[in-house]
């Protein structure tokens, strides 16, 4: 993917922006499943946020992984999939892109930046 809005097809999405002394903590690629949009209780999310978050506790807690899902070694534990909805709700999301996370069906790469292993900032390209 690459990371420009190209006839809004490859969608770059910021959220936070990675400063000087920050270096990339992991990356991954995910599918946006259907079971990503719903809660552990069955109740739909609606914010990119919480869908992200969800992907991830799908895949690392639940065992519940699409074709195109991979493994990351950040967001195993449930404290760093918290840290993560705090970095997305304090950054910034472009508004095609957060429909097409929320929509389901998206292909996204989350690029994880941070100092000494703590995470700070996330890069996340969304690819309908």
């Amino acid at each position: 993917m690459k990371p420009v809005i190209l006839l809004a097809l490859a969608l770059a999405v910021h959220s936070g922006t990675p400063t000087q002394g920050q270096s990339l903590i992991a990356s991954y690629h995910a599918y946006i499943g259907k079971e990503d949009l719903v809660n552990s209780n069955g109740q739909r999310l609606t914010q990119p946020w919480q869908i992200l978050r969800q992907d991830r506790a799908n895949y690392h807690r639940f065992g519940i992984a699409h074709p195109g899902d991979e493994w990351d070694g950040f967001f195993g534990s449930a404290q760093n999939r918290a840290i993560m909805e705090r970095m997305m709700q304090n950054g910034r999301i472009d508004p095609a892109a957060a429909r097409a996370v929320t929509q389901g069906g998206a292909k996204v790469r989350v690029d994880i930046y941070g100092r000494n292993g703590q995470g700070e900032a996330l890069q996340i390209y969304v690819d309908r």
